[in-house]
C-alpha cells in the first residue's frame, strides 16, 4: 500500500502526513502540494519543510492558470483584504464565504489521483485530504464537507478500477481534535503555517488564523510556530 498526502504546510495536512507515515512508513509516502494562486503562497515552503522533516518526496504543481478568473480574496491577484473573522460570523453576512476558491479540494484530489496513478502503478493507493468538520461548519467550505468527500471518494476509486482511495480522517471532527492527534503523533506543528495573508508572520486575524489559535487553547497550550 502507498499514500499520497495532499499537503499545504498546514496543521491539518501535516497530521495527516504524521497518520499516514505511521501507517505506512515515509518510505511508501509522498505528498502533493498544489499552487493555485494563492496569496499566502509561502505556505509551500513550510510543506517543503514538513516533507523533509518526514524525509519524504515532495511534489508541486501549478494550478495557478485555471483560478485566474476568480475574485476569491485568497488569490494573490485580489486586492481584497482578508476580514478579521471566524467564517461563521462572515457566513452571516454572505453565505460564500471571501476565502471560498472554486471548487478547490475536487480540483486538488482529482490531480493527485491522476498523479499518484502514475507514481505508483498498479499499487493500491490512498490520498489523504487534512478536511474537518469546522471547515464545513455552516456550510463555509462546501468542498469540505463529508457528503462532498464521500462523493470524490466514489469517483476516485470508480475512476481507478478500485485501485485509489481518497481518506479523510477528521472530516467528521474537529480542529481541536486534529490538534490532539497530531500531539500524540508528535507531529511538527512548529514547522507549519495557516495564515492566508502574505505576511512572513501569521496576523493572527484572519479566520485560519483564530481557528489555529483556539485549537491548540482547546488543547491547554501554546502554539508551538509562536514560540
Amino acid at each position: 500500500m502507498k499514500a499520497v498526502v495532499l499537503l499545504s504546510g498546514g496543521l491539518d495536512s501535516t497530521t495527516c502526513l504524521a497518520l499516514a507515515i505511521k501507517k505506512y512508513g515515509r518510505e511508501n509516502v509522498s505528498t502533493v502540494s498544489i499552487f493555485y494562486g494563492q496569496r499566502h503562497e509561502i505556505e509551500l515552503e513550510h510543506a517543503k519543510k514538513v516533507s523533509a522533516h518526514y524525509d519524504v518526496k515532495n511534489y508541486v504543481f501549478d494550478a495557478a492558470e485555471i483560478m485566474k478568473h476568480s475574485d476569491s480574496a485568497l488569490l494573490n491577484s485580489s486586492e481584497k483584504n482578508l476580514s478579521p473573522t471566524t467564517y461563521g460570523e462572515q457566513v452571516k453576512k454572505n453565505p460564500r464565504v471571501e476565502t471560498y476558491v472554486p471548487f478547490r479540494n475536487g480540483l486538488m484530489i482529482s490531480m493527485a489521483a491522476s498523479f499518484a496513478d502514475g507514481l505508483y502503478p498498479g499499487e493500491d493507493i490512498e490520498i489523504f485530504l487534512g478536511v474537518h468538520r469546522d471547515d464545513s461548519a455552516v456550510n463555509a467550505y462546501p468542498d469540505c464537507s463529508k457528503e462532498f468527500i464521500d462523493a470524490m471518494s466514489s469517483a476516485v476509486s470508480i475512476g481507478t478500477y478500485g485501485k485509489i482511495k481518497l481518506v479523510a480522517p477528521f472530516v467528521g471532527k474537529t480542529k481541536s481534535d486534529v490538534v490532539k492527534a497530531g500531539l500524540e503523533l508528535s507531529a511538527p506543528y512548529e514547522l507549519t503555517r495557516s495564515c492566508y495573508e502574505r505576511t512572513e508572520k501569521p496576523c493572527g486575524k484572519c479566520a485560519t488564523c483564530l481557528d489555529r489559535a483556539k485549537a491548540f487553547a482547546d488543547n491547554g497550550i501554546e502554539d508551538p510556530a509562536l514560540s
